[in-house]
């Protein structure tokens, strides 16, 4: 099946308002430009947007993040299938927009037929989804009590939030925060790329958090349909008692709602049940505990995603992937 163009794709997307902000042709487009191939099909209602990245060996690694779009994938597998044999794919994996959460727990979602479920996840497996109906004082009210305490002391202090397209002063806190809880950042370009991109189809904001005109806090937020996403924040070292970080996120959630958003997705924490979250949240400090115990004061409803699934055309490659997978998460 030849590869819709960007034009066609966005067509097929907008039967699909809500579909998910990474199977958006701009995503693609931002992924192409870090090096993945971008190949967009569509069999009758259900298309997908999916990302293909070079192995050794000739080989390649398929993926289709928070997709396919649509509800009966049965005809797009097949188109699928024959696509990825035909480049040389050496696994497809399939991490949907689904949860498996629902109001009793987990309740698994069976992969399609042809994959199994796979340990691997690219995207967070679980977040915290912050619903932004009612009124300001109505999301207020659902969060944690300490956590409004900071959103007006941060107000109280003299905190200020303003949009910004200041990307060297993002990066240059990025660059801190990094640092400081230990965790990879992509190169400034992709920043740049992101906010470009995005900023002009009115999917992002970037805001800046400052206190007496110093950058204390940053963060990129970006928006598709009546849904929200926190992917990338950061803050300096100073003033980090008056509590900016919490103020910038409820100016996110602010700008959310003003885009037509009735969801905010914070977008990563650790995985495990509700229980054991918050049994072990006070005394846990490494990997994204941290970020648990800051994100759940803003009242989001833990959600867990289905998948991630595989579907795999090349086993002895797929073993190797998967052997180095779990080496790798041993290590960390």
């Amino acid at each position: 099946m030849p590869e819709l163009s960007i034009a066609q794709w966005d067509e097929f997307l907008s039967l699909f308002p809500n579909a998910h902000i990474l199977q958006s042709s701009t995503w693609g487009e931002l992924k192409r430009a870090s090096g993945w191939d971008v190949h967009r099909m569509v069999t009758g209602y259900s298309g997908a947007q999916v990302f293909f990245r070079r192995l050794p060996f000739g080989l390649k690694f398929a993926y289709i993040p928070k997709g396919p779009v649509g509800d009966d994938w049965k005809d797009l597998w097949v188109e699928l299938d024959g696509l990825c044999r035909e480049l040389g794919v050496a696994f497809l994996k399939v991490e949907a927009d689904a949860w498996e959460i629902n109001g009793s727990g987990i309740k698994p979602i069976s992969p399609p037929a042809g994959f199994r479920l796979s340990k691997h996840a690219i995207q967070p497996m679980r977040t915290l989804i912050v619903d932004l109906s009612g009124d300001e004082v109505n999301i207020l009210g659902r969060m944690k009590q300490k956590t409004r305490y900071n959103v007006r002391l941060a107000q109280k202090k003299g905190i200020v939030v303003k949009p910004s397209s200041d990307l060297d002063t993002f990066y240059h806190l990025m660059e801190i925060t990094s640092q400081r809880d230990r965790f990879g950042v992509h190169q400034q370009e992709y920043y740049q790329r992101t906010y470009s991109l995005f900023h002009t189809r009115g999917q992002c904001e970037l805001l800046l958090a400052e206190y007496e005109k110093e950058p204390v806090a940053a963060l990129m937020v970006l928006a598709r349909g009546k849904r929200a996403w926190y992917f990338y924040g950061a803050s300096s070292e100073s003033h980090r008692e008056m509590m900016p970080t919490y103020l910038i996120q409820w100016e996110a959630m602010r700008w959310a709602r003003s885009a037509g958003c009735d969801e905010y997705d914070l977008w990563g924490v650790p995985d495990f049940d509700l229980e054991t979250l918050e049994s072990n949240f006070s005394n846990q400090s490494d990997g994204l505990w941290g970020v648990y115990r800051f994100k759940r004061g803003f009242g989001g409803e833990l959600r867990r995603a289905a998948g991630p699934w595989d579907r795999i055309y090349r086993p002895f490659f797929y073993s190797i992937y998967s052997l180095w997978t779990k080496m790798t998460t041993r290590d960390q």
